[in-house]
């Protein structure tokens, strides 16, 4: 009996001894590190644009090859944002009309999907160095659909814009004015007789060169007065003016077959994104022609006048 016991206690020893000798050697398994969740890419979205021209003054349409300048300034947790010269979310960035479409040069991007924006747009695309006094001039011989086209200059906002992958429907608007010359024979002149003699139309008295605030669209005239030769198209005389007031003993020079009348305005205003149409009654009389003006086309003013 007593040697049973003696052997129960020696086993037990043993099984303990072992337990404890490899209990000392085992070495803790490290904790795996959990692999960190990826943060999500946000997409960006892309910037495209639908450009309009208003039609409430002249051309109503952007032809192939036209070239637009846009720029995106962002709203803040205060409010809208004004726009700069430099520093916008985009800068002057050109847009080209193929067609039927407008591409970028570059593609350009929504800050984010929500982040709401004001758009600025002028035609025709230039080097800008201030967008407060943006130098832009209309050209004095405008005889030529080139000339008389280069002389256009337009411009349109769309404001608080949410980001969307659509195209920008904007409508530009004409910031020049237009002058529109039709001649009607009047006595000793015919129709025919009127088509077939040599005419030739000036404006005179008017500054052709301007400052125009690309963040307001405010026109203002700048430089020297000048001559301006309309473009004649199928008869009828039509020229871009920037908006002022003229006041010239000569302002309207009508020259048939050599000989020039002239008839005088005072404090006449041109106005932006309106067409001025003048029709000119010419009669023959004792001193030459008389030179009537008709009514505007927009205001129902009569501006009758004689020139001798």
């Amino acid at each position: 009996m007593k040697g049973k016991i003696q052997l129960f206690l020696w086993a037990s020893f043993m099984i303990l001894l072992s337990a404890c000798s490899s209990g000392s050697g085992d070495v803790p398994e490290p904790t795996p590190t959990p692999t960190p969740t990826p943060t999500p890419v946000e997409k960006k979205i892309a910037i495209s644009l639908n450009c309009g021209v208003s039609s409430r003054v002249t051309d109503a349409n952007y032809e192939n090859g036209d070239k637009i300048g846009l720029y995106v300034v962002n709203h803040t947790a205060s409010g809208a944002g004004t726009l700069q010269s430099s520093g916008n979310h985009i800068n002057n960035a050109s847009f080209t009309y193929n067609g039927s479409a407008w591409s970028s040069a570059s593609p350009v991007y929504w800050k984010d999907a929500t982040t709401q924006a004001d758009f600025y747009v002028y035609y025709p695309y230039a080097t800008v160095s201030n967008v407060a006094n943006h130098a832009f001039r209309v050209k004095d011989n405008q005889s030529t659909a080139a000339a008389y086209k280069a002389s256009e200059f337009l411009y349109g906002t769309a404001k608080k814009l949410t980001p969307t992958s659509n195209a920008v429907s904007i409508t530009t608007y004409h910031s020049m004015s237009c002058a529109v010359i039709k001649l009607v024979a009047g006595n000793g002149f015919t129709d025919k007789g009127l088509a077939n003699a040599n005419v030739a139309l000036e404006l005179h008295g008017l500054k052709t060169e301007a400052s125009i605030n690309l963040s307001t669209g405010k026109v203002s005239p700048a430089g020297d007065a000048q001559t301006i030769v309309p473009l004649n198209d199928n008869g009828q005389y039509k020229a871009i003016v920037v908006p002022q007031t003229v006041s010239a003993e000569d302002f309207i020079v009508v020259k048939i077959d050599g000989e020039a009348y002239t008839m005088p305005k005072e404090n006449f205003t041109f106005v932006g994104g309106k067409r001025h149409t003048f029709t000119v009654t010419v009669s023959k009389t004792n001193a030459g022609l008389n030179v009537n003006i008709g009514s505007w086309e927009e205001d129902d003013v009569d501006n009758g006048g004689t020139a001798e």
